[in-house]
């Protein structure tokens, strides 16, 4: 009877050589029995483009016992970290067929995941909603949801094994996910993405930008060749013109009305003379 060592073995071989689509899974360096996965978001779906990580943790007797099947990566779709009531987990074991392998596990856990059928574990969210976790899929798994180490969790209580919880910075992420932790943070810094908020930052103003002038010292720019009591001369000019253009119909009928005033006089003048 082939023990669980020997088989997980094989079924890491397996899965090396021909993974499923969207799915990749390793077993723990310090414990076979504890394997990490990601999920990668199938298009058309909310979770399109997303990155989900979680864990399974295999019983001493399996296959023939399931494994404990939890997603730390927030989805909208599952509780992170919950233990998942599934016929192809801890919850079933009696259901559970020890042909399926790891790789059927997973298969399987996609399919639920896409699908809107609700079990233990599992949570409602809008589509819109869930496209928004699958945006900050990448930013969660590698920084903890934005957190720091804090030390232990929960007031100290001892946590369920396989539990993550957001706190811990995105250590135990980067320590089963390395390269995809390095793809995850130059990935961050190409979308300008804050590392506190899981947001893109704004864009910064461009050095090539210049402040516009105001039009009064647009017109008064200083030319080669010209001294500044020239340009002030202008300037006077300019607002001397300016002025006598805004009024001159006043000026044309106050000078109308000195023409009436001084023809009047002179013929009143002449009346009188000739009298």
């Amino acid at each position: 009877m082939a023990t669980p060592t020997k088989r997980l073995t094989r079924e890491y071989a397996s899965i090396q050589k021909s993974p499923p689509p969207y799915i990749t899974a390793h077993p723990s360096d310090k414990n076979i029995l504890e394997w990490h996965y990601i999920l990668t978001g199938p298009p058309d779906t909310p979770y399109e483009g997303g990155q989900y990580w979680g864990t399974l943790m295999f019983p001493s007797d399996y296959p023939f016992k399931p494994p404990a099947i939890r997603m730390h990566t927030p989805s909208g779709r599952f509780q992170p970290s919950s233990r998942l009531c599934l016929s192809i987990s801890d919850f079933h074991p009696k259901s559970f067929n020890p042909t399926w392998e790891v790789s059927t596990i997973l298969t399987g856990l996609l399919s639920f995941m896409t699908s809107e059928e609700m079990t233990t574990g599992s949570v409602r969210a809008s589509e819109a909603e869930r496209r928004l976790f699958a945006q900050r899929t990448r930013w969660w798994n590698s920084t903890g949801g934005g957190s720091k180490p804090t030390g232990s969790q929960n007031g100290g209580s001892r946590q369920q094994t396989g539990n993550i919880r957001a706190g811990d910075g995105g250590a135990k992420f980067k320590l089963e996910w390395p390269e995809v932790d390095e793809e995850n943070l130059k990935w961050m810094q190409e979308k300008r993405i804050d590392p506190t908020t899981g947001l893109p930052r704004p864009p910064a103003p461009s050095s090539s930008q210049q402040p516009a002038c105001s039009l009064d010292v647009s017109g008064l720019r200083r030319r080669p060749g010209t001294s500044a009591t020239v340009v002030q001369d202008a300037a006077q000019i300019a607002r001397d013109s300016g002025w006598m253009s805004r009024h001159r119909w006043k000026l044309v009928l106050g000078a109308m009305m000195v023409y009436i005033f001084v023809a009047r006089v002179l013929g009143e003048g002449a009346l009188s003379s000739s009298a």
